[in-house]
């Protein structure tokens, strides 16, 4: 049977690739026909210069006329195809409900103090890299990176005999002889793994193609089961990460050590893919980097790509309806102004708001229950939420003893057990048995926080939470929540503080303030359901091949689009897919093969000179 099936196996995919390529033939002007790379201008810190890029208003006088599409949303996901699709002419309007633009790439100011709230680092930023290339196309190159030291980051495992170090080393040759220093009777499986990381990693092609190809096609493939059978990345979509491990084989504690970034993405290793592992191993493996100047440069330098080609981004505009017209095509939005309603018309409609929001709250009744709707929200359920803790602290890094690596702290190598046990646990108790705790030094990463914020210092931490234990008050208005509410959240600030001091005792008396935010924190300033600060949750039916497939850039709707972490995967270079995705999409291009061709051309310009 197999023997029929090769060679039918092998024509198909040469149809699929000639009629793929076909497809985005398009007569659409291409956003990467040049390199539009320049050195960085000297960093922007005026609050008001600031204030005019990140923090515009909506009002109707603003909204420029002549639209050719409305983005819901300013998180990346949304930033980066609008300024995509600006870069190919077209006009757009980006609306964010926030008073700030960024999504998770905002910063916000308390007490004399700065803080991030979702970039605490990124892989692959060294020049020469695709994703640092792609993202110097969007910024213009104004988006500059710093490395951070090796180690980047350590995981601590703590037990009944003591506390472990495992650090994790910048370069794939450290970081994989840091993994055999600690564990030299399994070096055998460390190999493995890594070559598996690696193999699985480079097929990722395969779940971005699987987005573009026909879903009747996909299904198919899928039938005759062919996707898994050439494809690692497709096959170890439908594998646990802990199967893989446990496959090595490998010890209890070097799986432990082995899985311990899952909360970057925020599923435990049974319930999560290897291939989503893989891909963040591999995106982290060569080092880690921080944006220089905080995480709201990102925002602040896309943004002027959008506005000079006659689009705009304003701020305290709430999405409240995609509108739709009498043949149930998207035309426009309905913005919340006041008490009123502001319709704003246009040919195309994307939203970055993430399916829930855009399935469940922006389309009228009549479009929820399309087939295609229905489908797509069967197979996703919105993320695990995290409580975070911002310290804002008295002294230079210098004097701190504060550096720019990444904690992960364990308790348990069973994170799964771990987890599901704190996740039962009351409330009341739920702070007492915290699995793990994400500790790190915002300001130590960035060269120019000293200059903006002089003898300041601020740490951030994160730690898994479960929305149904602040769900009673979520309709209670924000910053006026009842005592037991904020009984809850100390309790959990206690125990940050607490952490927080064992890792750095030298912190005792330096602390100048300290603000938590709880998954309701999460869902009113990003407007996340449930305060999955991830979106959908990255779990095993979510990753599926099939699943995939379906949750692509063109929705259900006629002209309406997807972009952000929800149409591919978490994080900024998720983001960033997601916007190429939808950007393809729109403009009926494939963007990957104007970004493959441009870089060619840089890299032949380069060698020539």
């Amino acid at each position: 049977m197999w023997l029929t099936l090769v060679p039918l196996a092998v024509l198909l995919l040469v149809v699929l690739r000639k009629a793929y390529l076909w497809l985005f033939l398009s007569s659409s002007p291409n956003p990467f026909s040049e390199d539009v790379k320049r050195p960085p201008a000297p960093m922007v810190i005026d609050k008001e210069a600031r204030k005019k890029v990140l923090k515009q208003a909506f009002s109707t006088s603003r909204v420029p006329e002549n639209l050719d599409v409305v983005v819901i949303g300013s998180g990346f996901g949304g930033l980066a195809v609008a300024a995509i699709l600006a870069k190919a002419g077209k006009r757009v309007l980006v609306l964010e409900q926030h008073t700030k633009a960024g999504g998770c790439c905002h910063t916000f100011g308390q007490d004399g103090f700065e803080f991030d709230t979702g970039i605490h680092y990124i892989g692959r930023m060294q020049e020469g890299r695709i994703g640092r290339f792609i993202l110097d196309q969007i910024t213009e190159g104004q988006l500059d990176w710093v490395a951070l030291p090796s180690p980047f980051d350590v995981m601590y495992l703590e037990g009944p005999n003591g506390q472990k170090e495992f650090p994790m080393y910048s370069g794939e040759k450290a970081y994989i002889q840091g993994l055999k220093d600690k564990f030299p009777q399994e070096e055998a499986a460390i190999d493995k793994y890594i070559k598996l990381v690696k193999v699985v990693s480079r097929g990722v092609v395969h779940g971005i193609l699987l987005k573009f190809l026909p879903l009747p096609v996909v299904q198919l493939l899928s039938k005759l089961g062919l996707l898994t059978r050439f494809s690692p990345f497709l096959r170890a979509s439908t594998q646990s990460l802990s199967e893989v491990l446990r496959g090595l084989p490998a010890s209890p504690e070097l799986q432990a050590v082995l899985s311990y970034i899952f909360p970057t993405y925020g599923v435990t290793p049974s319930h999560t893919t290897f291939a989503m592992h893989a891909l963040l191993v591999d995106h982290y493996i060569t080092g880690a980097f921080y944006p220089r100047g905080g995480s709201s440069e990102i925002a602040f330098h896309t943004i002027p790509v959008i506005q000079r080609a006659g689009g705009a981004v304003l701020t305290r505009a709430s999405v409240q309806a995609v509108l739709l017209d009498s043949a149930g095509k998207a035309c426009g939005v309905s913005v919340k102004k006041g008490q009123e309603l502001v319709n704003i018309y246009c040919p195309v409609v994307v939203s970055s708001a993430g399916l829930f929001n855009t399935y469940r709250h922006l389309l009228p009744e009549s479009a929820r229950c399309l087939p295609g709707v229905k489908e797509q929200l069967e197979k996703v359920r919105p993320g695990l939420g995290m409580f975070m803790v911002f310290i804002g602290l008295r002294g230079t890094k210098e004097e701190l003893g504060l550096g720019p690596t990444n904690y992960y702290i364990y308790f348990d190598t069973d994170m799964d057990k771990a987890m599901e046990r704190y996740l039962a646990t009351p409330r009341e108790k739920a702070a007492e048995h915290i699995p793990f705790f994400f500790i790190t030094c915002p300001s130590a990463k960035d060269p120019t926080w000293d200059d903006r914020y002089p003898d300041r210092s601020t740490v951030t931490v994160l730690l898994p939470t479960a929305f149904e234990w602040f769900e009673e008050w979520q309709e209670e208005p924000k910053g006026k929540r009842s005592g037991d509410y904020e009984a809850l959240k100390q309790s959990f600030l206690d125990a940050c503080l607490s952490r927080v001091m064992k890792l750095y005792p030298q912190l005792e008396g330096q602390v100048d303030s300290v603000a938590g935010g709880t998954p309701l924190t999460c869902q009113f300033y990003l407007a996340s359901p449930r305060g999955a600060c991830y979106g959908a949750d990255h779990d095993l039916g979510r990753l599926h091949p099939l699943a995939m497939a379906s949750m692509r850039a063109q929705s259900p709707i006629p002209n309406l689009y997807l972009t952000g972490q929800d149409i591919f995967t978490c994080g900024l270079m998720g983001a960033l897919q997601g916007a190429l995705l939808c950007g393809s999409a729109i403009l009926k291009r494939n963007l990957y093969l104007d970004l493959n061709k441009l870089g060619s051309r840089v890299r032949a310009q380069k060698k020539k000179n």
